[in-house]
């Protein structure tokens, strides 16, 4: 079982086929549910400090999810907790319900297979738990499995909860159900908006709602059986003059990940409703089974064709609409240090936008937790962090939220398109020295971009098998062959790509560390080798991250411009060297 801090994940199926859609799950797996259950329940009761907690729990989409549930149930009512039990639940929902109470137990496996599926845990700060909290979780949870004899009597005494005990649950899991929706719907007005103030709300959304009645607006969901069929989208949209359209709403018909292979369900949608007269359906998504991403395609009005978008284009849209909108909202306060924070192998557009706008960009370690918490240093040190995320996988993170969000996603492109006089567009045409043409469409935002070539994370040539699993022995070989191969290609890199010098960069939780001497001090964090120009300025990098559930580094490469030959190359140069390494 994987005892990561964004979940705990295994196969669940009975039969231990990743693509099984079989409900059941064995005893040894039942006995799991119960010890992760009792766990989180004592941990939870000490850092809230009530005697009796509530804890939020929700499953997502896949088969075996209520399996889980239903022994995880019985272990909490023996404990004692007060179960708000609302079913299928996506979690940037359970994530805000949980506000309100102690904590939240949510079981899913995010972008996986079927037959997987896992554990997520957090208190009521917005997210989950960060790495070390987890840490505390997995060292009692192993502890305790290792504990025959009171692994045995844990189980027997969570399977003698009764009928009626169980009842009581499940009877308010609708009206648990519905006040996880309002609170959500209440938490992404605040987070869309950006503040809390209703009033300021209210005005926002007339706004945006009277413009989209004169220039319509249509989203496509593809739902693929994702738990946010379960969930607010669809009035979400409605209630603000959205026309919605969704496909494959109940049942899991094709991969959960929302990459590009798998986004041309919603993108043939979009086309056809186009053919049909749906002229005003621009916007399309897929959610994964947790309903916390959401990559985008889009209807490109030049070309007249549906467009996917990479996801690296689907954060750096993102950016320039939230970081703009945060300056909107306050950058006439003397005070306003306007910065993002991202994970180590977002491409360097992000920074070319963000400089552009005059902020920052802070990165951290591969992560969605390196990130948030990395926001959250840096809004105690005076920075207003609006928008984080990890541009490699398009996750979008907008505070207060601390969790990916395709609702977020969505409205941060309406945003760009719908504040038009003295809105977000413009003023990055301003700062970026562009012509700003007020008839604008979103395939003329996508135009305005840095361009950049990056290595796609779900392409096959971004992950590199490897024998030796110690990832700082790896390094420390990578930088000696790296090192000679430099002298050796020192004066074709300069005259092909105008090719320099470098530096090596190491992330590592939240700590980036610049100008690294020695590569094996990274540990299993990020490597980074930023390639410049005679100026000293960056122009391309090579990154590499091994992965610490299998025997595999991640690798990539993002250079500025539009060069598929120069990334090519840079990536086959890495891998090479790697290999060499690895030997």
């Amino acid at each position: 079982m994987i005892l990561s801090a964004s979940g705990w994940r295994k196969v669940f199926a009975l039969s231990g086929n990743e693509q099984d859609k079989n409900p059941e799950i064995s005893e040894n797996d039942k006995k799991i549910a119960v010890t992760a259950a009792n766990v989180f329940f004592d941990y939870i009761k000490k850092v809230s400090g009530q005697e009796i907690p509530v804890i939020s729990l929700g499953i997502d989409s896949r088969p075996t999810g209520p399996a889980i549930a239903d022994s995880m149930i019985r272990a909490l009512i023996k404990k004692g907790a007060i179960i708000q039990y609302s079913a299928i639940t996506s979690a940037p929902e359970i994530m805000a319900y949980a506000k309100k109470l102690d904590g939240f137990i949510y079981i899913s496996a995010s972008h996986n297979p079927i037959g997987h599926n896992g554990i997520k845990f957090g208190t009521n700060d917005g997210g989950v738990l960060n790495g070390t909290e987890n840490a505390k979780l997995v060292k009692e949870f192993t502890d305790r499995l290792n504990d025959e004899e009171g692994l045995e009597e844990a189980y027997k005494k969570a399977r003698s909860c009764t009928t009626s005990e169980l009842q009581k649950v499940y009877q308010v899991s609708e009206s648990s159900k519905y006040n996880a929706l309002n609170a959500y719907k209440n938490f992404i007005n605040e987070t869309i908006t950006g503040t809390e103030n209703k009033e300021y709300q209210e005005d926002f959304f007339g706004m945006i709602d009277n413009t989209i009645i004169e220039n319509p607006i249509g989203v496509v969901c593809d739902f693929n059986g994702s738990s946010r069929n379960h969930c607010i989208d669809r009035d979400y949209f409605a209630d603000h003059n959205i026309n919605f359209y969704s496909i494959n709403n109940n049942e899991i018909v094709h991969e959960i990940i929302p990459e590009a292979e798998n986004l041309i369900h919603v993108a043939a949608e979009m086309e056809r409703l186009q053919k049909e007269g749906h002229k005003e359906v621009v916007l399309g998504y897929m959610p994964d089974c947790d309903g916390d991403r959401g990559n985008i395609v889009y209807w490109d009005d030049k070309a007249k064709k549906s467009v996917i978008l990479k996801a690296q284009e689907v954060f750096s849209l993102s950016v320039l609409s939230e970081l703009t909108y945060s300056i909107w909202q306050h950058g006439s306060d003397k005070n306003f240090k306007p910065a993002v924070a991202v994970n180590c192998p977002t491409s360097m557009r992000i920074e070319e936008i963000v400089n552009t706008l005059g902020g920052q960009v802070f990165r951290a370690e591969v992560g969605e937790a390196n990130v948030v918490n990395l926001a959250r240093e840096k809004r105690s040190e005076g920075y207003t962090v609006r928008i984080l995320g990890e541009g490699s996988n398009g996750g979008t993170i907008t505070y207060p939220s601390a969790v990916r969000d395709p609702l977020n996603t969505i409205f941060a492109i309406i945003k760009l398109l719908v504040m038009r006089e003295n809105g977000l567009f413009e003023m990055w045409c301003k700062k970026a020295g562009i012509k700003y043409n007020p008839n604008y469409t979103l395939t003329d935002v996508l135009d305005t971009l840095p361009k950049y070539t990056t290595t796609g994370v779900s392409e096959p040539r971004a992950v590199l098998h490897v024998k030796n699993t110690n990832h700082a022995e790896l390094k420390g070989k990578f930088q000696k062959v790296f090192e000679q191969d430099w002298k050796k290609k020192e004066t074709e890199l300069n005259t092909k790509y105008g090719i320099c010098s470098w530096e090596a960069v190491i992330t590592n939780g939240t700590k980036e560390t610049r100008n690294v001497s020695d590569f094996s001090t990274s540990g299993k964090g990020g490597l980074k080798i930023l390639l410049k120009d005679k100026d000293s300025k960056n122009i391309a990098f090579i990154w590499m991250r091994g992965s610490g559930t299998e025997p595999v580094f991640r690798i990539m490469c993002d250079v500025k411009g539009d060069k598929v030959q120069m990334e090519k190359e840079l990536l086959e140069w890495e891998t090479k060297l790697i290999q060499e390494a690895d030997k």
